[in-house]
């Protein structure tokens, strides 16, 4: 398990392949009526999209962006784990893991790990510093793939080697929203000898209590925002591989898979560059296909849907984080209580589903202000 010094430098003929791959590739046709993106990605947008990647986007200096904090590869079982690892300020920093989703990557952090471990920078107390690790999932941007699927229990006990096996951390925190938060959860349920507490901007996936009348109606709306908006992760989950191949294959299939979900999912209200920025999303975007990473990530779903989680209450504290334009609203705290300990419920008044990327300020703020009783 030994940690190696991580840069990222693509070699420039993987950049002038997918280059030719953007530049060649068709962009169909919308049915008369679309407006508003109402069959999904604006056909339009994404010709936008294309022009401003090959004229305007420049990917070393994403690179140089990327490179700003310290990196490292480090082989945990059969995976090479990349890891930002960020010490903080103050006398006695937390250790805390901060995990992606997708189709995020670790550049929904790169705003608030500097935020998160030197608040003195950002007007903040030097002693509430903590220490960031900010690592790519298997299969995702820089980690290497896995042989085949895994899921967030897996990966769990993979943090839980990285954080105290590799960093020799005895106890540490995690934080996540969407796999993230499903990787918070399994540490927190399965690994707490050695995760002190746990915070989340996502719940799902919990055995909910549903006798109450608000439990009822909260999953009936699941149910509904399910067919309405779920068939993705149906495909994902059950026939990754279909999918996977088409979307590796084409640079902007997968942009147009993504793009969607950014504007779906987040409070741009409809303006995906007012939020993001065509490089910001671009960046991540590259993430997965410099190092054909598109078919790896979804696997994901597949591992998620094999994996058979104990049916037993986390008892570590837990926080939770509540962003207003999160599509996947949370269950009512009573439920989420019985299946959670929850010592800590926010509600913020901006951001949605990628919450460290939207609203960098508040997030880093909550997640400081939970974390600061473990320091």
């Amino acid at each position: 398990m030994t940690v190696r010094p991580f840069e990222v430098a693509v070699p420039q003929a993987r950049l002038d392949a997918i280059r030719a791959r953007v530049e060649h590739g068709w962009i169909g046709y919308a049915p008369d009526d679309d407006a508003d993106w109402k069959y999904g990605t604006d056909a339009a947008y994404l010709e936008e999209f294309r022009r401003y990647w090959l004229d305007s986007h420049d990917w070393r200096q994403a690179e140089a962006e990327l490179n700003r904090f310290p990196q490292f590869l480090a082989r945990v079982d059969d995976c090479d784990v990349h890891f930002y690892h960020v010490k903080g300020s103050g006398t006695n920093p937390f250790p805390v893991i901060l995990t992606h989703g997708w189709p995020g990557s670790v550049v929904e952090f790169l705003d608030v790990i500097d935020r998160l471990a030197n608040p003195g920078n950002h007007g903040g107390e030097p002693e509430q510093g903590l220490t960031v690790v900010v690592p790519s999932l298997p299969g995702y941007g820089f980690s290497s793939r896995p042989a085949r699927p895994i899921g967030p229990m897996r990966t769990a006990a993979l943090w839980r080697k990285l954080m105290t096996e590799v960093l020799g951390y005895s106890r540490f925190g995690a934080q996540g929203g969407d796999w993230g938060a499903g990787v918070s959860l399994a540490l927190g349920r399965d690994h707490a000898d050695v995760v002190a507490a746990i915070h989340l901007n996502l719940i799902i996936g919990l055995p909910l209590p549903g006798g109450d009348a608000e439990t009822q109606a909260w999953q009936a709306e699941r149910a509904q925002f399910r067919s309405r908006e779920s068939a993705y992760a149906d495909i994902h989950a059950t026939r990754p591989q279909t999918i996977a191949l088409a979307l590796a294959d084409s640079p902007l299939g997968f942009a147009g898979w993504v793009l969607e979900k950014c504007r779906a999912w987040s409070d741009c209200h409809g303006d995906l560059d007012r939020r993001f920025g065509k490089d910001r999303l671009l960046t991540n975007i590259m993430t997965y296909l410099v190092n054909d990473a598109v078919g790896s990530a979804i696997w994901m779903y597949h591992g998620s849907r094999a994996e058979t989680p104990p049916q037993r209450r986390v008892e570590v504290p837990t926080g939770f984080a509540a962003f207003p334009a999160e599509p996947f609203t949370p269950p009512p705290r009573r439920a989420v209580q019985a299946a959670l300990n929850i010592v800590r419920w926010n509600e913020l008044p901006a951001g949605g589903h990628f919450a460290a990327w939207e609203e960098p300020e508040l997030f880093a703020g909550e997640v400081r202000s939970f974390f600061a009783e473990w320091r």
